[in-house]
């Protein structure tokens, strides 16, 4: 799906799988990973079914799945494209000059 489709209950259902497929990955339990992580068990199981939780406890889950390095780029400044014109000039292969 193009990001530009997704909504935001798109991409909190995604990642909410993602986190359920690292947690038992790693073996942990729904009870384990709440017990380590300190996020309430009502909480994490919530988050796996709906997507919803606290910005605080998805980082906590994080820590605890090895992953909090991850969020590191959101929201980060860099020369992303404004406008899809801005993208599609971003993407435009420079033509090579002429040698003299």
């Amino acid at each position: 799906m193009l990001s530009f489709l997704k909504t935001p209950l798109d991409v909190q259902k995604a990642l909410a799988q993602r986190f359920k497929k690292r947690r038992l990955t790693i073996g942990y339990t729904q009870k384990a990973l709440s017990d380590r992580s300190g996020v309430s068990l009502g909480s994490l199981k919530r988050f796996e079914s709906s997507g919803q939780i606290s910005l605080e406890s998805l980082l906590k889950l994080a820590v605890i799945l090895e992953c909090l390095d991850d969020f590191e780029d959101i929201a980060k400044e860099d020369s992303k494209p404004n406008s899809l014109d801005e993208l599609i000039k971003q993407r435009k292969t420079p033509k090579r000059g002429r040698k003299s």
